[in-house]
């Protein structure tokens, strides 16, 4: 079911919710995630979060924290260490057909046109090419959801970075995902773009039932966009990363950064930002 886009409250408290528990119709489940590199300490241990249907889940963090590390995995493209993954109930051990990845860049294929890089997307390994129908009907849907369906025989040269970007959101919409996983997708864009392709991204979660599992740095794009927000983090020095701390979001949209109740969750995100240990320092030099 998907949430409202609209919804008139205050901004919710911090859940009493133990950060990270799953629900049981969560269609994102993680539990005691762990990776790390060969001979390097974990990234992040112990790391467990949900994303529910319709539901959009702001990844948020400091750079450099294991937020994209952590995409990777739950996504497929990397293995855990500890831990597993379910998505529909269904182990999450590689690459989905009823998930969806957007990334910063568009990377669309310069030699084919606007509906090629869309349909591009429903090539999946291993799974039965669907037939030239459904795939032609899948396009067209997503290009006139993009508002793209005008530019279908443009060639990404031909494209600006916003329209590039929604052709990339076309291509993941047209795979029909149950969840998107976007991993900083609009942070290359001018200010007013990126606000224009936020409100999108709401309006077609909400219209498509699609669950979301954005990654951001970006505080102000976490408020605008998410239903929840999740804080990742190192708690103390020399310790793995993990969800230290989540908020709900109950803002009427659209939400404007400078309302009082956007800026007050605004600087209790920074304050728990600022309590997290963020980075090493350099070592003071010795002197004799």
């Amino acid at each position: 079911m998907s949430m409202p886009a609209d919804t008139l409250a205050a901004p919710a408290p911090p859940s009493t919710q133990t950060p990270g528990t799953a629900e049981p119709d969560a269609t994102l489940r993680a539990s005691g995630l762990a990776f790390g590199y060969r001979g390097q300490p974990p990234v992040f241990a112990d790391l467990s979060l949900d994303v529910q249907p319709g539901e959009i889940v702001a990844l948020l963090g400091a750079s450099g924290c294991g937020k994209s590390t952590l995409l990777r995995v739950l996504c497929g493209l990397a293995t855990p260490t500890a831990g597993h993954a379910e998505l529909l109930g269904q182990p999450l051990d590689g690459p989905h057909p009823r998930a969806a990845l957007i990334f910063q860049q568009a990377s669309l294929l310069p030699w084919l046109d606007v509906r090629a890089n869309t349909a591009f997307g429903l090539d999946f390994k291993h799974q039965p090419r669907l037939p030239a129908a459904v795939r032609a009907q899948r396009v067209a849907r997503a290009l006139q959801a993009v508002g793209l369906a005008a530019r279908a025989r443009s060639y990404p040269a031909e494209l600006s970075g916003g329209q590039a970007q929604r052709v990339a959101l076309a291509r993941a919409l047209a795979r029909e995902p149950a969840l998107l996983f976007a991993d900083e997708p609009f942070a290359a864009l001018d200010t007013i773009t990126r606000t224009q392709m936020q409100r999108l991204l709401v309006a077609l979660v909400h219209q498509w039932q699609a669950a979301v599992l954005l990654v951001t740095h970006d505080i102000d794009e976490a408020i605008a966009v998410a239903d929840r927000i999740v804080l990742m983090g190192r708690p103390r020095g020399g310790e793995p990363a993990r969800i230290v701390r989540e908020w709900r979001i109950a803002i009427a949209r659209p939400r404007e950064r400078h309302a009082r109740d956007a800026s007050a969750l605004h600087f209790d995100i920074v304050a728990a930002l600022q309590s997290l240990h963020v980075f090493d320092p350099e070592p003071e030099e010795s002197h004799p």
